[in-house]
Formats: structure tokens, sequence, C-alpha cells
């Protein structure tokens, strides 16, 4: 097929492979391979945030405006901490703990917290005995005390927590702030998840109907003898790099051909960006994962080793490595939350794995100057109830809890917003999941009404068609 050849004179054309496909039984192969590429690369319709978007899905974009922040480190605690033992202090609780409280239902009594607290910093914010090393960085935490979303239930209000919607598959806001803002560095991916519950799928750190190199790279569990094997796939056993190099040149010269001699489908540039990223990925993700570079001094200042808080400590050690190295969004996971019984025990046993790993890494992050451009954002799902029919424990609350923000143009040293004077609700400058949503974009320099994706007739957004920026907050 390399030259025409003639048939009683009549010369016909050379055919590619592709256009082979087109042609042959009514072009259903071609049809099958566009759906394939489409589905794996996503609708390539969108608005972006430049004027001009940078031919590369992954390269960086300019924002809506001057940002804040350039990356966001997400310390998600699945389960619903408990706002009431960690950061929101409640006198009128412990005073009136064993009366009868307001849950539907009857039969519930209020419950005091069996921790105590004291105000910490120049600021003086509450916050529980419970977290010591976070407490030294009182002055630097934006505590948004008044936070609510919609239903009380783990696996609505995670999604919609990740999503802005419990109710249909949306992309996760990791997957939007990359969409928006690309990456810094195109040997890694932009987004990435460190141990996420597997319970709710991929929603949580999926693309849904943007293109998939938009995604959330998952990492499970951390190895401490082959840390590469913690991301499937990441090292190749059949073929060096040369051959795999030579491999791929042969596969995307093949598609530079079909790109040349049509109109262009952006779907498959989509599909070689995703093939380079990966293999780029094999020469620095496994250096980046391997802790054996950093000092004892490190290691110990985030209790690297400690039985007690090795495995969140190994995140956030990873995360402050990530965010080094350009990754725009990363996610930290801790699970274990959901203590509607065994409180006390549970919550020493959770706020120790994570008080002593997330100090350290607001004081790295801080000494190495990462600390005014990383928006460090800590919470769960929802909150936890004042009362309860049992003794030692605490029930779903999506009325009224707290997260807080560091870092990355977060007022800093603020209480914002409260609940009412036992816990129970947002009763002062309520702060909606969506609102939480617009603040975020905000601070990386996104407008959440501008940042969309047509999709299914319409433009969709992170906050979809509510969501409010919280200026107090910034």
């Amino acid at each position: 097929m390399n030259a025409p050849y003639s048939c009683n004179g009549v010369q016909a054309r050379p055919m590619t492979r592709r256009q082979l496909l087109q042609s042959v039984a009514a072009g259903f192969g071609w049809m099958a391979f566009s759906g394939v590429a489409a589905a794996v690369a996503g609708n390539p319709t969108a608005t972006l945030p430049a004027a001009e978007a940078s031919s590369a899905p992954l390269g960086a974009r300019a924002p809506h405006f001057k940002p804040r922040a350039k990356r966001v480190i997400f310390l998600c605690m699945q389960g619903g901490p408990s706002h009431l033992d960690t950061f929101d202090y409640k006198p009128n609780l412990q005073r009136d703990a064993g009366k009868p409280g307001q849950s539907r239902g009857g039969g519930a009594k209020l419950i005091g917290s069996p921790f105590s607290f004291r105000q910490h910093g120049q600021s003086g914010l509450w916050i529980s005995e419970l977290f010591p090393h976070v407490a030294r960085h009182a002055d630097r935490l934006c505590l948004v005390r008044s936070m609510h979303t919609d239903i009380p239930n783990h696996p609505q209000a995670f999604v919609q927590l990740h999503t802005g919607t419990s109710q249909f598959i949306r992309p996760s806001m990791g997957a939007w702030v990359l969409y928006g803002l690309g990456t810094e560095n195109e040997n890694l991916p932009g987004f990435i998840t460190l141990s996420p519950p597997l319970q709710f799928g991929a929603q949580t750190f999926g693309s849904a109907f943007l293109p998939a190199v938009y995604q959330g790279t998952r990492i499970g569990s951390l190895r401490e003898n082959n840390p590469a094997a913690s991301l499937g796939n990441i090292e190749n056993h059949l073929l060096t790099d040369p051959q795999q190099r030579r491999q791929l040149d042969l596969v995307q010269e093949m598609n530079r051909d079909f790109l040349r001699t049509t109109d262009g489908h952006a779907e498959v540039e989509g599909v070689i960006q995703s093939y380079e990223l990966a293999f780029r990925m094999q020469a620095e993700v496994p250096e980046l994962l391997d802790l054996k570079g950093e000092s004892k001094e490190t290691l110990a200042r985030y209790g690297v080793g400690e039985t007690a808080t090795d495995s969140f400590a190994r995140q956030c050690l990873l995360a402050r490595r990530f965010a080094e190295r350009g990754v725009r969004f990363i996610e930290v996971n801790h699970g274990g939350w959901d203590q509607h019984q065994n409180l006390e025990t549970a919550m020493r046993r959770n706020c120790r794995a994570i008080d002593q790993p997330i100090g350290a890494l607001l004081s790295d992050l801080h000494s190495r100057g990462l600390l005014d451009d990383t928006l460090v954002v800590w919470g769960g799902e929802f909150g936890r109830t004042p009362d309860s029919r049992r003794e030692d424990g605490r029930d779903h609350n999506s009325k009224g809890f707290t997260f807080w923000m560091a870092g990355g143009g977060a007022r800093p040293g603020l209480s914002f917003g409260s609940t009412d004077d036992y816990g129970y609700k947002a009763v002062e400058d309520p702060v909606h999941v969506h609102d939480f949503h617009a603040t975020l974009l905000h601070l990386l320099g996104l407008d959440h009404e501008k940042l969309t994706y047509r999709y299914g007739g319409r433009d969709h957004r992170l906050t979809d068609v509510k969501g409010s920026l919280v200026r107090g907050l910034v």
C-alpha cells in the first residue's frame, strides 16, 4: 500500500488501515474505534478558563484571575468526624450533659465531650486536647464552624463533598481543578489520591464526562519495601525503557499520520497524551514514592515508623513531595470516623494517627515557602449530633460541622460562622458544600460560574446552579 497500483489503466490510491475501517462494512469498524476513543478521552467540547487553551490537555492554563493558591492538599476524614470533640467548643453541652436531647424519635440524651478544650495562639482559637500538634498552627488555621450539607448518609454526603451532587455521576473537584488549571509537571499526574475509600468506587476521584485524562490517579496502601508497587502497572517487566519508547513512537506516529489526513479528532489526541504521561511516570514516580531520601529527623517529625502514625504520616510526607513537584490536587485519606459508639477510645486513636503528621506537614510547607500558595483543607462529609440514645457515641449530623483551611489565601487565625449552643445546626454564616467548592475554586483563581463543560446539551459546573463565594474566608 506504499505506492499506487493500476488495473486496466485505472490507477488506485493507497489506503491506510484507518481508511479501511471507515470504508469496509459501512464503516462499522471505524464507529467502534471512535466509540472506544470517546469513552477514554471524554467529550472535547469545553469552556476553558484561559482565552486560549493549551493544545495539550494537561498543559498549564491561565486562571480567570490572579490566584492565591496554586495547588490543594485535601486531608479527607471519611466517616464524619465529630466537630464537638475537635474544633467546635460547646460549654453549654458540657453543662447540660445527660439532659434530654432534641434529635427526632426521642430518648436521646445530650453527651458532653470527654475531651478538654483551650484557646491557642494569638487568635485564641478553641481546639481540643486531641490536636496538640495542629494547635501549634492555630494562627494559620481558618476554622469554618458552620458547614452543612444535604443528606446525613455516608454514600450521598461523601460523594456530594467530592462532586457537588449525591444524585448523579459528576466529575470530582480534583478533576475540575485539573481541567481548569492543568498541571505544572508533565511527568506526574496532576491529580493524585492516596488510599481513597473503595466503598464509594471511583466517583470521588473520577472525571465522569470530563476527558479521562483529568481523573485522579489512585495510589493504594504504601509499601515500605516496594513503594512503586503501590501504584499498579508503573513498572514494565517485559520491555526495557528504549523498547517501550520505540513501541510508543510507532503508535504515536500512526496516530499523527491519521490526524494529518483527517479534520482532527480531539479524543484521539487525549488518548495520545495519556499514553505519553504513563510512559513518563515510570521514570519519576518510583523515586518520588520512595522516602529513603528523607532524613531521619524528617521521618521522625512526621511519625513515620511509629505504629500509631506510620500510615498517615507516609501519606502526608508524600503530599508535601507531590506539592513540591507541581501536582495540582492531592487528596490524603483517613477512614474510621463513624463513632456511633466507643467515642472516646476511637477518637483518641484516630486523632493520634493524624495529629502529628498534619502538624509536621504544615510546618514543612511553611518552612519551604509552600504554604503561601498551597491550600490545605481538613474535613469529612458531615459532623455528629450532640445527643444519642447510646451513652458513648454520636450519630450523623449534616446540619452543622467544622472544616478548616490553612495557607493558599485562606484567612488565618479565623473562626468563621457557628452552630447553635449545642452544635445541632449551623446558625451564623452557614456555609454549604456548594459554597465551599466555590470558595476553593476562587482561591485557585477560578470563577465557579465560568468553569464549565458542555455535556448532554447543557453547561455543567462543580457547583451545579448553586454556590456562592464566601468572601469572609478569603
